[in-house]
């Protein structure tokens, strides 16, 4: 780890020569710039490391002082730079492990009701609220792309883009299969039932980032249609393509011009084909060992929201709160933090290994 510190900091000398000789090329300076920012703070750690390690030497080299005093002083002083280079050196080796990609992107959000009928879309749409709260919160703007609403209220799906810096970082572990457990009501008996909804969280991808040929798309206009299947649209507005490799379909009916669906639909395609790359390169890179949080298993049973009991449980880190009412609104913080905590942990493990 030492040789990978001493070559950082190298760098950033040799970035700050640069930076004084770049002149006029303004791309130039701005692209040193952004490297440098991003490993300063790891340059600040290693200097106060060094700088420990140094303090550390010189304290065990008096401890065998023949003057008592002297020797008992560096005692103390040593009892008290150990515990600081052990905290110093956990901190460097969270900077150092490696930064996803994705993390300061946008977030297309897909909510999905599964078992459980007309119950699991009011389910749905309680999560969208939840998940519209909580952009709110964060002062992030909400956007929905796609929704197939039922009569009473509930989404059979809903798909929507979080923007904001982040996102992504925050929204990343919402990921899986979420259970409500609840009187349903429509249900006259006031038995409670189960029932889920599967939330899929793709960060918003460019252009750029993945090339779709136009021979593997197939792309198909209708009308649009709202609640229950009746036309909204006298034209064909509504935009559905299917990407032929794969089978994969997404589809835009909420703009009111053909090219901006077709344009969300591209965004929510590129979004999955992009996810599904990124999980065939987990697999590789983790062959013989894979966290289990943050992983994105659709099929995990992730959270359970038990109403009669007013409680939220996070089945992956085993926590609970008891205050659905105030989860439901968005304050999920909680749980994120404790995921995110958990995954770091879990990552510097793995580099320990």
């Amino acid at each position: 780890m030492l040789e990978k510190l001493q070559a950082i900091e190298e760098r950033y000398k040799e970035l700050d020569h640069l930076l004084m000789e770049v002149g006029d090329d303004y791309q130039t300076a701005t692209e040193y710039s952004i490297e440098r920012a991003e490993i300063e703070p790891i340059v600040t750690k290693v200097r106060a490391y060094k700088e420990l390690l140094s303090r550390l030497k010189e304290a065990q080299e008096l401890q065998n002082s023949v003057d008592e005093e002297l020797s008992e002083l560096a005692q103390i002083e040593i009892a008290e730079i150990e515990p600081k280079i052990e905290d110093v050196e956990n901190e460097i080796k969270t900077l150092l492990l490696p930064k996803d990609p994705r993390d300061q992107r946008n977030v297309i959000m897909e909510i999905r009701a599964g078992t459980g009928g007309d119950e699991a879309a009011l389910f749905a749409a309680d999560l969208f609220r939840m998940y519209s709260h909580y952009a709110e919160r964060q002062g992030w703007g909400l956007e929905i792309l796609s929704a197939s609403e039922i009569g009473i209220g509930g989404f059979k799906e809903v798909i929507f883009i979080v923007k904001g810096k982040g996102a992504y970082s925050r929204l990343k572990y919402e990921s899986g299969v979420h259970r409500v457990q609840r009187i349903p009501a429509t249900e006259s008996s006031g038995r409670i039932h189960t029932s889920a909804a599967t939330v899929a969280v793709l960060a918003e991808v460019d252009d750029v980032d993945i090339k779709i040929p136009d021979k593997d798309l197939r792309i198909d206009v209708f009308k649009s249609a709202g609640a229950g299947g009746q036309s909204v649209q006298k034209n064909s507005t509504a935009v559905r393509i299917t990407h032929l490799p794969t089978g994969i379909v997404s589809a835009c009916q909420d703009e009111r011009s053909q090219l901006q669906n077709k344009i969300r639909a591209m965004s929510i395609l590129r979004a999955r084909l992009y996810e599904i790359e990124q999980e065939k390169q987990r697999k590789q890179v983790e062959a013989t060992r894979r966290s289990q949080v943050g992983t994105g298993e659709r099929s995990e049973k992730i959270r359970t929201y038990n109403y009669p009991q007013s409680r939220v449980t996070d089945h992956r880190i085993n926590l609970s709160n008891h205050n659905l009412e105030l989860v439901m609104q968005g304050n999920i913080d909680e749980f994120i933090e404790e995921l995110s905590m958990r995954d770091e942990a879990e990552r510097l493990a793995a580099i320990g290994d």
